[in-house]
């Protein structure tokens, strides 16, 4: 049968590069994987808990809305639980927010070292990504401003941002908002809030109940469940309402939502999360950063790390490589080849990571 004739998939799908997520060591190595800002503490007790116990009911559909899931979070964070949707992964509702809200035509408007999910699901939905620079690899509320057309349906906004570590305060982020048409939707990505220590930073919540063209979307990754695969957002009535009419009947798996649940009202680990990461965090950025490495100042669970040039980031990936610590080359995803992105790991990581790093530096 001739291939020559076949199904071809929609205009700009093959355009798309592919997500590439952080490298893993190989089954049973005992590589540390500092590429993908897992927790280091693992996941709740509680949480860990009451995924076993879903264990007795897998042959039941999940209750469709993540009603349990939407309560505890309602309960933690004081929002109305019919203003969130959850979803498998924060990627699914920022698919979903894509699917709804851009077509053939319109523009998204992002900045330069935003999340590199960012454009493939604009892509994916027929739009154009607007790509704007950055000021000392932190968004520009300016910049993303002057870059807004007739045509701009979404803004993206990580905040803080991965992988650069970045953030805007509260204020920058409602000049930001401030300055959009009311027919723009401004999408607050806070998958990195739970470790933010800054004073003048905001997760989003208060814009979003102040404007309805606001969304805020949140994860479990980053908090110890990154494999059952939890997000959750919040936004107007009228933007929920869009989104669970394409969302999937049944998106969020059973033991996922009450794991997620208990991983909620575990408020004390959350904070031995916040604690050990800003400790660390501080240390490795206090350590590392010189005349021959930059740290930027990061508000996430992670920090990115800048070299001379190309061949010493390699040449630092190599030597970390080698001694068992996987940290994230950056050049193929966001075209940083000098950086490297290191997660904030265990005490023994991160204590080799700069020892490594620091020989390194030594006899270059």
């Amino acid at each position: 049968m001739s291939d020559a004739i076949r199904p071809t998939p929609q205009p700009g799908i093959l355009d798309i590069a592919p997500y590439l997520p952080g490298k893993a060591g190989a089954a049973g190595s005992n590589a540390v994987k500092l590429s993908a800002n897992e927790s280091p503490l693992g996941a709740s007790p509680k949480a860990v808990a009451a995924f076993r116990a879903a264990a007795s009911q897998l042959e039941i559909y999940p209750e469709g809305t993540s009603r349990l899931l939407r309560t505890a979070l309602a309960e933690v964070h004081g929002v109305d639980a019919d203003a969130i949707v959850c979803g498998n992964g924060s990627d699914d509702l920022l698919h979903l927010i894509a699917q709804c809200y851009l077509g053939a035509g319109d523009e998204a408007v992002m900045n330069r070292y935003g999340f590199s999910v960012y454009p493939i699901i604009t892509k994916a939905a027929g739009a154009e990504i607007v790509m704007v620079d950055e000021v000392d690899y932190t968004a520009d509320v300016d910049l993303l401003l002057a870059a807004v057309t007739p045509k701009t349906r979404i803004v993206w906004l990580a905040n803080p941002n991965n992988p650069t570590g970045t953030y805007l305060s509260d204020a920058e982020v409602r000049r930001l908002h401030a300055g959009l048409r009311p027919d723009i939707l401004l999408v607050i990505d806070s998958a990195y809030a739970e470790y933010v220590t800054a004073a003048d930073y905001s997760v989003g919540l208060e814009l979003v109940a102040q404007a309805n063209n606001v969304v805020m979307v949140r994860t479990f990754s980053k908090m110890g469940l990154a494999a059952a695969r939890i997000g959750w957002l919040v936004g107007s009535p009228e933007l929920v309402d869009v989104i669970n009419r394409i969302r999937g009947p049944f998106n969020v798996n059973l033991p996922g939502q009450l794991a997620a649940a208990a991983a909620t009202r575990d408020t004390e680990f959350t904070a031995r999360l916040k604690a050990h990461n800003a400790q660390w965090r501080a240390w490795i950025t206090e350590e590392l950063d010189s005349n021959h490495i930059h740290v930027v100042p990061s508000q996430g669970n992670f920090v990115m790390v800048l070299f001379p040039d190309a061949a010493h980031a390699r040449m630092a990936f190599e030597a970390l490589l080698q001694r068992g610590l996987i940290v994230r080359e950056l050049e193929a995803s966001y075209g940083i080849s000098d950086g490297l992105r290191i997660t904030i790991g265990s005490e023994q990581a991160m204590r080799g990571v700069v020892g490594i790093l620091k020989a390194l530096v030594k006899t270059a």
